[in-house]
């Protein structure tokens, strides 16, 4: 009698419906891979790794509620669970930053579907996935002492304001980004303020226009 092969449990963290079906679909057809829940919020996310003790966590970079590189900081100081990080985001702007915030890997949603099933199965054997491309960039940098983010202009963002511009790139006003990033609006404020210093925009309506191209463009990049 052959051994039953244990499925590893998969939780997905997404706060699109549509993704997530589609995902569950995905890794439920796989002989070693199972979804053992979902989440919509950072919040709920943390509740069902308390609940379900998943072997690995699926999360999108981009929560309307909470932040995907500041929930991979929390589950990575509470527990060894590997996170893998499912973005439409150029891994160019986003994937160093997710890696430095403790995730074991990060994979564009554009990826053929079996780059989240090799990529999960990687980041459970205790590795790290990026893309051959991305990876060969990380390199070079690396061995040529450069600074290894990308070229955009949005690689001058720290991580905290590039929270706040993804959110003003989605129309989130100065009231709703204080509530959904637990800060002051003064402290959005100022954020706003050091984004349009460091991107060379002089005006609030610059910043959104700039923010409606990033969000408009193909690869999240202006």
């Amino acid at each position: 009698m052959n051994e039953i092969t244990k499925r590893a449990k998969v939780l997905l963290v997404d706060d699109h419906p549509i993704v997530r079906q589609g995902l569950r679909a995905l890794l439920d057809g796989e002989g070693d891979l199972e979804v053992s829940g979902e989440a919509e919020s950072a919040d709920g996310a943390l509740a069902s790794i308390e609940a379900q003790a998943p072997d690995v966590v699926l999360v999108d970079i981009s929560l309307q509620s909470g932040d995907g590189l500041e929930l991979v900081r929390q589950i990575r100081a509470r527990w060894t669970i590997p996170v893998l990080v499912l973005s439409i985001h150029d891994e160019s702007l986003y994937a160093e930053r997710a890696l430095r915030a403790g995730a074991s890997g990060y994979v564009m949603k554009q990826e053929a579907t079996n780059a989240v099933t090799g990529a999960l199965r990687r980041v459970l054997s205790g590795e790290i996935w990026l893309s051959d491309r991305l990876s060969g960039r990380l390199l070079k940098a690396y061995v040529q002492g450069e600074k290894p983010l990308g070229d955009s202009p949005l690689s001058v963002l720290s991580d905290r304001e590039l929270q706040v511009f993804h959110l003003i790139s989605q129309g989130f006003g100065t009231g709703e980004i204080s509530r959904s990033l637990s800060i002051s609006r003064k402290t959005v404020e100022t954020h706003r303020a050091h984004i349009k210093e460091k991107l060379g925009l002089r005006t609030g309506v610059e910043l959104i226009q700039f923010a409606a191209r990033y969000k408009g463009s193909s690869k999240g990049e202006v």
